[in-house]
């Protein structure tokens, strides 16, 4: 496992749950807005953090912490995650996946292993909207495929979208609510941040997020992070 990221305590990243979590190195998409964009290149080799420290760690703290969720970048692009999540799964912690949903393959076997308690899948924008987004060619039938594993899956999951002024609109928002159905489904504001691509996108304003929320109210499965 690359693993570049630990924050050994946090409330936010895992619903309900003290947890902490790792970022691992590397992602197959490069997304301009993208928050954690140091971690997309592979090329990083000083600095990185050895998965036996870490795995110290969730022993130490087994009894406090209730889980730990994996980020990245794109964790199912390593090699060794299931491998990993293995030795996680001995101290008995709950595992929440950040995934962009390209990796169908490792989803279901992560799933039928009974290796992940929670995923969280990024729907970038519509499937037609992908190069635009993610600034490469996506693998739009693997995307579609995990979102059929996550839907058929017994545990608990949850689509997000994050959505910034020069690419989603209500339309767009309601064309991937037709694919996600009656699942659980986030909508997260763009916010600049020094680690941004694209520092020229914009996020919403507090009334254009609400005015969203009013215009998908027969989808009762939207929910707006942060207002």
């Amino acid at each position: 496992m690359i693993i570049d990221g630990f924050n050994k305590l946090t409330l936010l990243d895992y619903p309900g749950k003290l947890a902490c979590i790792i970022f691992t190195r590397g992602c197959n998409f490069k997304c301009d807005y993208c928050h954690n964009s140091v971690f997309i290149s592979k090329s990083k080799i000083k600095g990185l953090i050895d998965e036996e420290e870490v795995l110290a760690y969730l022993k130490q703290r087994s009894k406090m912490l209730e889980g730990i969720v994996i980020s990245g970048g794109e964790p199912t692009i390593q090699k060794d995650l299931i491998d990993f999540i293995r030795k996680i799964k001995e101290f008995k912690l709950n595992v929440k996946l950040d995934t962009n949903g390209s990796n169908p393959k490792v989803l279901k076997e992560l799933i039928n292993e009974n290796l992940v308690d929670y995923v969280a899948m990024d729907i970038k924008t519509t499937f037609d909207d992908y190069p635009n987004v993610c600034k490469t060619k996506a693998n739009i039938d693997g995307i579609k495929e995990s979102i059929k594993i996550l839907k058929q899956s017994n545990i608990d999951y949850e689509f997000r979208t994050t959505i910034f002024k020069e690419i989603h609109t209500v339309d767009k928002l309601k064309k991937i609510l037709k694919v996600v159905g009656t699942s659980k489904f986030y909508i997260q504001n763009f916010v600049c941040s020094e680690n941004v691509r694209n520092k020229s996108l914009h996020g919403f304003e507090k009334n254009e997020l609400l005015r969203i929320k009013r215009e998908l109210k027969q989808y009762p499965n939207v929910q707006i992070r942060g207002i």
